[in-house]
This record gives structure tokens, sequence and C-alpha cells, in this order.
């Protein structure tokens, strides 16, 4: 079939598809449109237009009524804290992922504290994961009062890299190392093959930390349901967002998700009765209505995701603009979708080697990117106890100076991706 570059639904006044609310559902939400995957748009570039890294109010439009309708059930009911918004949002999650529990939370960092707590990981333990990632990846380790181990990435993936996390627990380390903690970063869920066999030959225990990943698989397997526990971020950036914090842990195994309902309510299993010292770390009843209302959409939304990520690859690929191999010369190294993988396109992220002056000449031209992340983490102030220093993690170090993050969120229109591959080529020339 054909791309329908040249038709589209009705429109709002942003340009994207628009169904009305009598004949919106799930199955039709994008329909004759994210699922053509074009070869070379036709679509021209607006010279000076802007381009904005992500603008949810495109999401938001056509959701408005069906939002606030979810919000005012919770103030019908009065249902704040937890309670069946809660449950319910739960329930269907948990059936997405396909897994046994999913359990809400206050936000994707708590999500990682009470994934690793509940399996057990505590004081005297060591967990290996990445230093290329947000803070959190690292920051719950130690509030779990356990050690960070780190180990350098893949340079094609940006993800946690087997053969440097086999070197490592190879080596003396500080604390015995109980847990690895991949981080599914932009999108891709890390090499869970190899992982998987890892954490058998060692006896220890997966943790994901797929903040980035909902709807992303690994063998035909969602991020959530790989490793031993899994935390999700559901803030506002993310692929599937609450209007605020929020996060979850999912998990098949039921001691785990015992533990993380009594953790999350400062270690109660009966009220006032507290046997351990767990958080006030509950969903609110909003963010649970509002996530139930945005799961029947969040496959369309992805799917239109991987719809913008190859009209990217087409756009840069005419351009002459790609380069091979995994590191840049002198223009960009796409990002890719590894065999085994089914990539959500949380970002789309180019290398390349005068990244700092590309961000510049974009802004000046109101065009959104944003470096995810500039400082790895073992270089970070706040984690200069750890003993890391510049040089312990090449590739890490490398990708922090050259990633770039582009505009990409269900709604890009075609001719906005036209206007930044145009600008990039503008400034390569």
């Amino acid at each position: 079939m054909a791309p329908n570059f040249g038709r589209r639904p009705q429109t709002l006044t942003t340009g994207w598809p628009f169904l009305p609310y009598g004949t919106r559902t799930p199955a039709n939400w994008y329909h004759g449109w994210v699922k053509q995957t074009p070869s070379l748009p036709a679509t021209p570039a607006l010279p000076g237009q802007p381009v904005p890294m992500l603008d949810l109010k495109r999401q938001y439009l056509p959701l408005h009524q069906e939002l606030l309708d979810a919000v005012g059930h919770v103030l019908d009911t009065q249902q704040f804290i937890l309670g069946e918004p809660v449950a319910a949002f739960e329930r269907k999650a948990a059936s997405e992922l396909g897994v046994a529990h999913a359990l809400g939370c206050s936000s994707g960092t708590d999500a990682l504290w009470l994934a690793l707590a509940a399996a057990g990981i505590g004081p005297g333990d060591a967990v290996l994961t990445t230093p290329f990632s947000f803070f959190a990846s690292v920051s719950s380790i130690l509030r779990a009062g356990a050690t960070p181990i780190l180990a350098d990435i893949d340079p094609a993936t940006f993800n946690l890299s087997p053969q440097a996390a086999e070197a490592v627990l190879a080596a003396s380390n500080p604390a015995p190392v109980r847990a690895v903690l991949p981080v599914h970063l932009y999108g891709q869920c890390a090499d869970w093959t190899a992982f998987s066999r890892i954490g058998r030959e060692h006896g220890l225990k997966l943790i994901e930390d797929a903040a980035q990943a909902w709807g992303a698989e690994w063998d035909g397997v969602k991020a959530g349901g790989l490793g031993d526990t899994a935390a999700f971020s559901f803030y506002p950036t993310k692929n599937l967002s609450a209007a605020g914090d929020a996060g979850m842990v999912a998990t098949n195994s039921d001691e785990f998700a015992e533990r993380v309902k009594m953790l999350r309510q400062h270690g109660m299993r009966r009220r006032y009765y507290h046997d351990e010292v767990g958080w006030n770390a509950r969903m609110d009843g909003f963010q649970g209505a509002i996530l139930s209302v945005k799961l029947k959409y969040i496959d369309g939304w992805n799917e239109a995701r991987r719809a913008v990520a190859a009209r990217y690859h087409a756009l840069f690929a005419a351009a002459g603009l790609a380069e091979p191999g995994t590191y840049p010369a002198q223009g960009v190294v796409l990002p890719r979708e590894v065999p085994g993988s089914r990539h959500v396109w949380h970002q789309y992220v180019i290398r390349t080697p005068r990244r700092d002056q590309l961000r510049e000449f974009l802004a000046a031209r109101k065009i959104g990117s944003e470096i995810y992340y500039p400082v790895p983490l073992h270089l970070q102030d706040a984690l200069k106890s750890l003993g890391y220093t510049d040089g312990d993690f090449p590739e890490a170090e490398r990708a922090a100076r050259e990633v770039l993050a582009l505009p990409i969120f269900p709604e890009l229109r075609e001719d906005e991706q036209h206007t930044v591959v145009a600008a990039i080529a503008e400034f390569l020339s």
C-alpha cells in the first residue's frame, strides 16, 4: 500500500490527525496515517517554522473531554490516594504488559527504589548498572543502601554492554554483586538474551529500568516482563505519561509484589502497623484515572513514533547526511533498532561530532533538541564517592559529547521533520 502523504484525516489547527469523538477508538486512532512507513516523504520543509521538541497539547486536545470525565469521576468518588482509579489502571497495565502484577507508585524514581528493595537489595550488596542514564538509575541503588558498580555501554545502542558487564563481574568489587540493573535507554531494550544468561550464570537478580520503554519488546516479550522486577516512569514527557509524577513496578513474583504494596505505604500491611521502614510512594487517584485513559491509545502512539523514526531515517539518507558505522566523522550517525528488539522511540538520538554547535544552530532557528545526557553518571559531582574518574568509561564519555535528541512525538508532522533535517543539512554544509 502506497504511503498516504497527500491525503490526511480531518485536522485540527495543529495539522495532525483528528477523529471526532463519536468515531475515535484505539483501533482507528491513527488509521491510514501513522502505519505508513515512508521511503521518501514529499512534503517540503517550511523555512523558518519553529519545531518543538515535544508538544503535549497536540495529544491533549482530542482527549480533552475524556480526561476531564476521568478526573471528575475521582472528584465524585473522593478516591484521591490509590483506591479504585489506581487499582483499575494496575489491572489494565498488568494485562497490557503480560505480567502478574503492576503496582502504581508516586514516580519513576520511587519505582526504581521499590523494585530494588522488593527484590531484597540492600546494605552490603552491589548492583551493576550503566554510567549513561538519568541520575535515578544510580541514586535509587544508593537509596536502597547498596553500592553502585558501573560498566561501560554498547556504543551502537547506548545501553549497558553485556561484555563490559561480564568483565566487571569477573573483577574484584567492593561488595558482592547481587543484581544487574540494565536501562532500556531511549525506548530500546537492553540485550536481554545476554543479560538473562549472565543472571543465570552468576545467580543475580535482574532489575529493569524501563522508565523510557513502555511497549518496547525483546524477542516478543514486553519490557516489564523480562526481569525479576521492573520500574516504569510516567513523567509527562514519557510515551505513556501522567499529568504529573507517577510510576509503576511490574513483576511476576507474588512475594515481590506484596513487598512493593507494603513498602509504598510506609511499610504497612495493616493500617498504622509498620513492619519495615518504607516510604510514602503511593500513586494518586487522578494519575491512575488519567493513565487509564491514555493506556487505550499507547499502542497507536508508539506506532506513530516508529513511523516518525522511519521518516527521519529516510530523510537523512536522502539528504546524504547519514554516515555508516558507529562513530560520526563529519555528518551524523543515526540510531538503530537491533535484531530482537522492538524500539518505541522515546527519543530519536543522533551522534554528531560538533554537537554543541549544532544545537545552538537549531535553537537559533527555534528547533528543539536536547542532550540525554551531557555528563555521564561517574563524573557527576554528587557521585564522586563512587571513586570513578575521567577515562574509566570511554564509550559513555564519548556518547555524552556526541549525542543529540531531535524532536519526536506521535503528532510530529512531516513538514516539521523536513524542517529539522533541512536545518541540519544547512549546518553541515
